[in-house]
């Protein structure tokens, strides 16, 4: 009873924030009463120009694309009972498809697709499981026929940046995440193993490369963030990896004053800031726009766990806007297909610290 009284509350609070900003949510028709296509944000913006905006462009492009109604819904709070009444809002508004970002949708389309068996749910960067977790920490996949989970090997996207890095000349560099949630430690993680990498293929000494490494604690740009990358810069740092949403809008405004250099994160964030020399990049759009594809082409992966990686390239650079003055094309597309058929073998997650990689030519510094 006190769970249904928490979502009903929190039905309340979605509904009055919708009937305040529901002009602002962008469906392609303003005038449709049901929309078929629902996005549920996660805690950030709309326009994180991170995995929010990443997401909803992928819905919108394909719904644009094929005149079908879209909308976003963003939850009043971050918990289950928040979450499950903005997708209970969405499927009344209609929705046949809801998309959710973010491994905190986890345990709510756990429930939702129970809850909704004729709706089709689509998980970007998490699979849909109970919450349980056994003694090591890990938890259980188990998406229904309705339901499909999508991750993104960070750790390769994360290498290709960290790879790049060093083959460019940097060698002292930083990387400053968010929330340390798994896919953020990927990031982490695979920026420290492709710095090492180069720094081995130059020949370079052991401890030649130095890297700050930090978890903020949030996904949100803070005068606390910036002051710390600046603190980073001062010290000589070339080149910070910001990975965590907004905190990526922190670090560019330390770096814009301290002429360093930075490098994006999820979707390309070249047009944020001069500073911005690459993204580590995964398909979120696209990945989302394939889904979308499939189910409205019949052929709706439901029952799955999906990790798109090299291989499917769901992971990348983008070359095009990335300024590099020494890794080139030719460089990238090396390292890539290595990664793609398997030749590179990386930890992700699986370690307790950036500083526990194993590696040499790298020398971590984990900042608490």
């Amino acid at each position: 009873m006190k769970k249904f009284l928490a979502i009903m509350l929190a039905l309340v609070l979605v509904l009055g924030l919708a009937a305040c900003g529901a002009s602002e949510e962008a469906p392609v028709d303003k005038e449709a009463s049901t929309y078929e296509i629902a996005m549920i944000t996660d805690v950030g913006e709309i326009d994180d120009k991170s995995f929010n905006q990443g997401t909803w462009e992928g819905i919108k492009a394909y719904a644009e694309e094929n005149n079908i109604t879209h909308k976003y819904y963003k939850p009043t709070e971050q918990s289950v009972d928040a979450y499950l009444a903005a997708i209970q809002l969405a499927v009344k508004g209609g929705a046949k498809v809801v998309v959710t970002p973010g491994y905190l949708f986890e345990v709510p389309i756990y429930q939702a697709q129970e809850m909704y068996p004729d709706v089709s749910f689509i998980l970007i960067d998490g699979y849909p499981n109970d919450g349980t977790t056994d003694e090591n920490g890990n938890t259980t996949a188990a998406p229904a026929d309705n339901s499909v989970g999508i991750k993104f090997a960070e750790e390769q996207s994360g290498y290709l940046a960290g790879y790049a890095a060093v083959i460019d000349g940097y060698t002292k560099l930083g990387f400053m995440g968010g929330m340390a949630v798994p896919a953020v430690v990927r990031y982490g993680y695979g920026f420290a193993q492709g710095a090492e990498a180069a720094a081995k293929e130059l020949g370079m000494a052991p401890g030649s490369i130095q890297m700050k490494y930090n978890y903020t604690g949030g996904f949100d740009a803070t005068p606390e963030v910036q002051t710390l990358a600046s603190s980073w810069y001062s010290d000589g740092t070339e080149v910070i990896f910001g990975c965590g949403g907004k905190v990526g809008n922190s670090v560019m405004a330390a770096a814009e004053a301290a002429n360093g250099k930075v490098i994006g994160v999820d979707v390309d964030q070249s047009n944020e800031s001069k500073t911005v020399i690459t993204s580590a990049m995964k398909g979120l759009a696209a990945s989302v726009k394939s889904t979308l594809s499939e189910y409205y082409d019949g052929k709706f992966p439901g029952g799955k766990s999906l990790t798109l990686g090299a291989e499917q390239e769901g992971v990348q650079l983008p070359m095009e806007t990335s300024q590099f003055t020494t890794f080139n094309q030719e460089d990238y597309d090396t390292i890539y297909k290595q990664l793609q058929s398997g030749e590179l073998k990386l930890q992700k997650d699986d370690v307790a610290s950036a500083d526990k990689l194993g590696l040499s030519c790298v020398k971590v510094q984990v900042i608490k």
